[in-house]
């Protein structure tokens, strides 16, 4: 995604996936923007507290020059909670890197949603 895309994100759906590996956990964040077909995602947090203290930009509305940053743990708050093994996280990213449809979202969440 280039530069301008980036630029037009508005997430309207946030996610965050504890995925489960064999002794440890990892947390992962995506912000997904239905109308623009379009995602972020924070990887690579071991601990929930680090994750949660981060500061993830966020846009409020179209063609606004600024972005505001929010602490995840206020957007944590609104996200959907998944948790995951590695095989069922390897299925999710399938999914989610496939062209979108909220119909085959639903049932996925409807399936890992805790």
């Amino acid at each position: 995604m280039n530069q301008r895309q980036a630029q037009k994100i508005i997430p309207s759906t946030w996610i965050m996936i504890e995925k489960q590996n064999n002794s440890t956990s990892d947390y992962i964040l995506y912000a997904i923007d239905w109308k623009r077909k379009a995602r972020w995602s924070w990887e690579g947090w071991n601990d929930l507290a680090d994750l949660l203290q981060f500061n993830i930009p966020v846009r409020r509305k179209l063609g606004s020059p600024n972005y505001s940053s929010q602490p995840c743990a206020k957007i944590a708050k609104k996200a959907i909670v998944l948790r995951m093994n590695e095989q069922q996280y390897d299925r999710f990213e399938m999914l989610l890197y496939k062209p979108f449809s909220k119909k085959k979202w639903n049932s996925f969440l409807k399936e890992y949603r805790q």
